[in-house]
């Protein structure tokens, strides 16, 4: 399938996930106290490719439209969000976002929003499309920083498309971060070893 009608069919799917409530909204000017930026994963640092080398876009003020599909800005407030995506010559790509907001109390519940939004994603996507089938896995969690949980998300199409996504939401300080990696195919290829990886690396990058 052409990254065409594979960016054409998430799109749909992100069409959904609006009509269910989750509002992409692009932050505030000057809501958000500016601090330190968080440092972000640079391309040899995703899970690597068979045949395909990484590349990473620039850094990105902005919430990224590529998590519209399970996560959203909806009742969050307008922190300083930023992020960065990463691409393959073939159908793999990233993104990470990073959001600072003012406390470690506030971070803590952000995460915990944001990983409650992937846990239930499968769920509200089959809810909203009758045309799509879910799956959610939950792949653990992981002890760095302030913690990390990482899960897995696989989406059919009643059209034939199939694409696996893997998500983690980690935190350091005040300081939240959202990683996803998604591939045409579903979870036989997910790289989750390597992905847990990445998700390590990133928090502890962030400062």
């Amino acid at each position: 399938m052409s990254m065409r009608m594979r960016t054409s069919a998430l799109a749909a799917l992100a069409v959904a996930a609006l009509s269910a409530g989750a509002v992409l909204t692009a932050p505030a000017a000057g809501a958000a106290t500016k601090a330190a930026a968080p440092t972000f994963l640079s391309a040899s640092q995703l899970p690597p490719h068979p045949t395909s080398s990484w590349t990473a876009g620039p850094v990105t003020e902005g919430f990224p439209e590529a998590l519209g599909v399970c996560v959203s800005t909806e009742g969050v407030l307008d922190w300083d969000y930023r992020h960065r995506e990463f691409r393959t010559d073939v159908d793999t790509s990233a993104v990470q976002l990073t959001v600072v907001t003012g406390s470690a109390g506030q971070a803590k519940a952000l995460a915990k929003h944001y990983d409650d939004l992937i846990r239930t994603c499968a769920d509200r996507l089959e809810a909203n499309s009758p045309d799509v089938d879910a799956e959610g896995r939950d792949f653990g969690t992981l002890p760095v920083e302030a913690g990390a949980h990482v899960r897995g998300v696989n989406i059919e199409t009643a059209g034939g498309s199939t694409d696996v996504s893997l998500l983690s939401v980690g935190r350091d300080g005040k300081t939240v971060t959202v990683v996803q990696w998604q591939q045409l195919g579903d979870f036989t290829g997910a790289p989750v070893d390597a992905f847990k990886k990445t998700t390590t690396t990133a928090v502890n990058k962030l400062y």
